[in-house]
Parts: C-alpha cells; structure tokens; sequence
C-alpha cells in the first residue's frame, strides 16, 4: 500500500511538472505569436512604403524624361538650356536618391521575411512541443486516475475482508459459548435423575 502511495504522489508531482511545463511552452508560444504579428504588421507597412516608393521613382522617371526631351529642344536658348540642364540634374540626384531608397526597403522587407520565416518555423516548434507536453499530462492523469481507482478498491476490499473476519470471530464464539451452556445443563440434569436410579 506504501508502494501504491509511493507511486500515486511520484504520478502527482510528474503531472504538476508537466503541467508547469505546459503553461511555460504556452507562453512562449504566445509572446512568439505575438512578435510573428508584428513582423507581418512590418512587413505590409514596407510593401507599403515600396510600393509608393516605386510609384515616385515612374514618376520621376517621366519627369526626366520630359526634362530632357526640353532640354534637347532648347539647346539654342542658353539661359533657358541651363536651367533645364540644372533642373535635369536635381531630377536625376532625386531619382538616384529614391532608387536607393527603394533598394534599402527592398532589403529590409527581404531581411523581415526572412526573419518572419524563422520566427514561423520556431512558432511551430513550440506549438509540437506544446502538444507533446499536453499529451504527456494527459497520460499522467489518467494513471494517476487509474492508480487512485486500484487504491480505492484495495482499500475497499481490506475493509469487505476485515468485516467478513470480523464476523467469523463473532459467530464462532457464540457457537462455542452455546455448547458450553449446552453441556452445564445436562450435567446438572444427571446429577439430578442420579438419585431415582438408584
């Protein structure tokens, strides 16, 4: 019985350590969740910001060539020629400007996928790890269950065998006090008969 108990309070402290375990597996799971919201929050706000980026730079694109084609027409104004050349000039500066600006976003959006994958992939981790726990304390507290249920029947049938014992004892001693009385009695009435036989 001491080994039942031994048992039950091994089965007890394992299940609470999966337990614990579980809630642990559970959190981190949600503050990666969590952190996987705001990579994919990131993410659309730079496809975002790409896409008007690449809007600006068609924009751009047609101003410099409008500026040029200018330019080319006024080549015989020279005051008028040089302000469009300057003009040109700052358009392109603009236009170089923006393009590295747009290759920088395209990096980044790359390097958050990047990390949105890895932060996914370890999100499923722990998700499998988390089953695993829930599935192992679920294992736990069915034997403790069972364990529980085959110590309540022992213990039931100790008590069944103590009172069935208990039982015997009783009828056999009245049996036994019986007989005595029984015999006392026809002793005495021996004793009695004994002077009219003679």
């Amino acid at each position: 019985m001491d080994a039942i108990k031994k048992r039950m309070t091994a089965l007890r402290l394992e299940a609470d350590e999966s337990a614990a375990k579980n809630e642990d597996q559970a959190a981190k799971l949600k503050s990666l969740e969590q952190e996987n919201l705001q990579k994919e929050q990131e993410i659309t706000s730079l496809a975002h910001k790409n896409s008007i980026l690449e809007t600006e730079v068609e924009k751009l694109e047609g101003l410099h060539k409008d500026a040029k084609s200018a330019a080319d027409e006024s080549a015989q104004h020279g005051t008028q020629n040089e302000g469009l050349q300057r003009r040109l000039q700052l358009l392109e500066e603009e236009a170089e400007e923006n393009d590295k600006n747009l290759r920088e976003t395209n990096e980044k959006l790359r390097q958050t996928d990047v990390k949105a994958g890895h932060y996914e992939r370890k999100v499923q981790a722990l998700e499998a790890a988390r089953d695993q726990w829930e599935t192992k304390y679920e294992d736990m507290a069915k034997k403790y269950a069972d364990t529980k249920k085959e110590l309540d029947d022992f213990v039931a049938e100790i008590v069944t065998f103590s009172s069935t014992e208990t039982a015997s004892f009783g009828k056999a001693s009245g049996k036994a006090a019986k007989g005595g009385v029984q015999k006392a009695v026809g002793v005495a009435s021996s004793g009695a008969q004994s002077p009219r036989l003679v």
